[in-house]
């Protein structure tokens, strides 16, 4: 469910990205981008209520956010996505990847420390 919670998080907060930028043409998308944002930070408070740690859970939601953002503004909205730019998108994902697994042993540690 935690990570069905995050997953959640995500969509609502490029959804209401793109409709940001999709509001320069119409204004109605701004209800869109209130609700999304709204909706993102509710969910990313729900996955930390279940224990998700802080530093992985908005790791994982602001790289894939602007991972996904990235790549359908290039969709939907014509914006170029270079080969910098992909690149840059890997080695954000590497640098939560190393934040996610660097964290389990500093928990194993303090899970030792409190029996």
């Amino acid at each position: 469910m935690t990570w069905f919670l995050l997953a959640a998080a995500i969509l609502s907060e490029v959804a209401a990205s793109l409709s940001l930028k999709g509001s320069e043409t119409n204004p109605a998308l701004y209800a869109v981008v209130v609700v999304g944002y709204a909706a993102a930070f509710v969910f990313l408070a729900a996955v930390l209520k279940r224990g998700l740690a802080l530093g992985v859970a908005y790791g994982i939601w602001g790289a894939s956010g602007v991972a996904l953002t990235a790549v359908l503004s290039s969709f939907i909205f014509g914006e170029a996505f270079t080969l910098a730019m992909g690149a840059g998108l890997v080695l954000v994902i590497a640098g939560v990847l190393l934040v996610e697994t660097g964290s389990r042993p500093a928990q194993a540690a303090t899970t030792e420390k409190g029996r």
